[in-house]
Formats: C-alpha cells, sequence, structure tokens
C-alpha cells in the first residue's frame, strides 16, 4: 500500500517563530502523536521539511498531509 499525499489549507504549528535562534541549523522536529478509536494520529512540524518527511515516511502512514507555507 502505498501513501497518499494531500495539500491541506491549515495545520496546527508545533514550532513558534520565536525559537528560530534557538536552532540556527535547522534541526528542530517537533511531533504530537494522539491516538484514539479510529487510529494514531502524528502531527509534526520542522525547520527544514525534508527531516520531517523522511521521519513521517518510515513510519509508513496510509496518509500525509501537508501544508504549504512560504
Amino acid at each position: 500500500m502505498s501513501t497518499e499525499y494531500r495539500f491541506v489549507e491549515d495545520l496546527p504549528d508545533l514550532i513558534d517563530a520565536s525559537e528560530y535562534d534557538d536552532h540556527p541549523e535547522g534541526r528542530l522536529v517537533r511531533l504530537r502523536i494522539s491516538w484514539d478509536e479510529t487510529g494514531v494520529e502524528v502531527l509534526g512540524d520542522a525547520f527544514r521539511p525534508d527531516m520531517l518527511e523522511a521521519l513521517l515516511e518510515k513510519m509508513g502512514p496510509d496518509a500525509v498531509e501537508q501544508m504549504l507555507c512560504g
């Protein structure tokens, strides 16, 4: 089974702009994991999207929702 990728309008921020100066190398990745009777949800935020995408891909999700920002 392959992962479905979808763009969504909004996702919660887990990293605040005030944290940028504390992580000049851009390595901060923050995750929030929650679960209920329908399954597990992993919400992630990162300075470098490639790091977060690689981590999520290893989890083998059915779907990944992404938000464009810039």
